[in-house]
């Protein structure tokens, strides 16, 4: 498991606070690398004592030569640019994949919210869908970490800890036959798909947009679990690797004989200090070799090293937290109280239980700015625009002297209709001819529209009353109620475009005069209000009783 440590550098005081990390050893660089710094030191004190104790005068001479080799050229390797590139690559990855990994959080969510019924059959539904998507991300993680395949090595040991049934198992063993070449952790991610359109079939999900938004969202996190595989099996290019290990350990295997004391008149070469302990090339050794530990450490977050993640915990706490969701909070919430600043709308400060700790708000960067400077003479003047009182926004010429021809114009109701299903009756009426309907007054109408909003809220306050049923079966209800209502209220637009008909008498002329009516088929059908918008000349002409002028 990672090492947290973030509680103890909240605060930074005095000289720092990173110095109370340094005593650490669990996740340390001392312990990841005391092994290799021994070695190194061993080669380093080997290489000294062969020199002063056991090589001849010639010998000397041509390992004074090697030192001073290695010494001038040994710098030539580009260990920092190398080394830090391909640490930053493995940091980033490795928070990469963390990041990939994904929670059931949001879709238990979804599905406590979306998936309906508080039966035995709903509550099934709900618990399948995230067992199955918790039983994915296991199967991904045994192909990827050998603690999680340690921990469940065969079908067998998912059974026994619930994430898996016996039936299940069979299915996905004979599948594991059939196509052996495929991982098969998608399984599991289809049973809840399918579960899901079934609950929409059943109507236990709304609307096909609801079943739209829990799909994507087990899309996503079955994106997750597949961008888990890629990183298990794409790696960094082994040729990227390998350049590193070799720029670390040719550098350091120079540095056993560059770094060495040697008798000679050079003092770069014979410093006393060298003579006992190599100071600077352990502290160097101790860096780079370190760096290279880092991404040695980190390139695969999900093995056993002491930072990499506990994967078991996150196993055991995304299936309990999933049941938790959708069936232990399922359609439950705190009884709904008025909070403490309710006559206030809002607080004016908020308590602190010091109250020393309060500070004053932040100004923006600008609050304290010097503006003494700036005097009225260098703000340009405006010129006094005139008064809006004076100006009509309104006033657009010409509109409306435009006479259109042949225009339709209807009229809609400037109200909204709500009719009680009592009135269901008007929808099966059938239309009367115009000739022989009598003009009904307006107020005939506005009684009925009165008489049915009343019925309407009497049918609500009646509703309140009634005893508790599920979420499932009101909703059934409301909306045989909703599309009653569409249908009386199309029958009730109409009556009142057929209303609007009747008040304008002159309309039935071309029930006088077929033949002429009959000769403009097109313009009567334009212009179905009647002949009042007509120019008075068509009038004149159409009447042969009337004199002309």
């Amino acid at each position: 498991m990672t090492v947290s440590y973030t509680a103890e550098v909240a605060t930074c005081q005095r000289c720092g606070c990173f110095w109370k990390l340094l005593a650490r050893w669990r996740a340390s660089i001392y312990k990841i690398i005391w092994f290799d710094l021994l070695v190194f030191l061993f080669c380093f004190y080997a290489m000294a004592l062969l020199y002063r104790v056991i090589l001849n005068d010639n010998e000397k001479h041509f390992f004074e030569e090697i030192v001073r080799y290695c010494r001038n050229h040994g710098g030539l390797i580009p260990l920092s640019f190398v080394l830090g590139f391909y640490v930053a690559i493995i940091v980033e990855r490795w928070w990469s994949q963390y990041i990939s990994v994904p929670w059931p959080d949001p879709l238990a969510v979804y599905v406590s919210t979306l998936v309906r019924g508080l039966d035995e059959h709903g509550r099934l539904m709900r618990r399948t869908i995230m067992r199955y998507v918790c039983l994915s991300l296991t199967m991904v993680l045994t192909m990827i970490s050998p603690g999680i395949k340690r921990r469940f090595p065969t079908y067998d040991f998912l059974i026994e800890a619930g994430l898996l049934n016996k039936n299940e198992a069979n299915i996905i063993a004979a599948m594991d036959e059939k196509f052996p070449g495929h991982f098969k952790y998608w399984m599991p991610i289809m049973w809840a798909s399918s579960i899901m359109t079934r609950a929409r079939r059943e109507g236990r999900i709304w609307d096909d947009f609801s079943l739209k938004s829990m799909i994507d969202e087990l899309n996503k996190f079955r994106s997750g679990c597949n961008m888990l595989i890629h990183y298990d099996m794409i790696s960094v290019p082994l040729v990227y690797t390998q350049v590193v290990t070799l720029a670390v350990y040719t550098y350091f295997l120079a540095a056993i004989f560059g770094h060495q004391y040697i008798y000679s008149s050079d003092a770069t070469f014979n410093n006393i200090i060298n003579y006992y302990f190599p100071v600077f090339s352990t502290l160097e050794f101790f860096f780079f070799m370190g760096w290279l530990k880092v991404a040695e450490t980190l390139i695969c977050p999900f093995g056993d090293d002491d930072d990499d993640f506990d994967l078991n915990w996150a196993i055991d706490r995304n299936l309990q937290v999933s049941y938790l969701i959708v069936d232990e909070m399922h359609n439950d919430h705190p009884t709904l109280v008025k909070d403490q600043y309710w006559d206030e709308v809002f607080p004016n400060e908020l308590p602190y239980a010091d109250e020393s700790q309060r500070h004053a708000p932040p100004e923006p960067s600008t609050a304290k700015l010097d503006l003494s400077k700036i005097t009225s003479s260098h703000i340009p003047k405006i010129q006094s625009a005139t008064s809006t009182e004076e100006l009509d926004f309104t006033n657009f010429d010409g509109e409306d002297d435009l006479i259109y021809d042949n225009e339709l114009r209807i009229r809609f109701a400037s109200r909204r209709f709500n009719i009680h299903r009592s009135s269901s009756s008007l929808a099966s009426v059938e239309p009367l001819p115009l000739t022989s309907v009598e003009p009904l007054p307006l107020t005939s109408l506005d009684s009925r529209i009165e008489d049915a909003d009343e019925d309407e809220a009497e049918e609500e306050h009646l509703a309140s009353h009634r005893t508790s049923k599920d979420d499932f079966d009101r909703l059934k209800e409301e909306r045989e109620r909703e599309r009653h209502a569409r249908q009386l209220q199309q029958a009730a637009l109409a009556l009142d475009l057929i209303k609007e008909e009747l008040q304008h008498p002159s309309g039935g002329t071309s029930s006088n005069h077929p033949q002429q009516t009959s000769s403009r088929p097109l313009q009567e059908e334009d212009d179905p209000l009647g002949s009042e918008h007509k120019p008075q000349s068509d009038q004149s002409s159409r009447d042969p009783d009337k004199p002309k002028e």
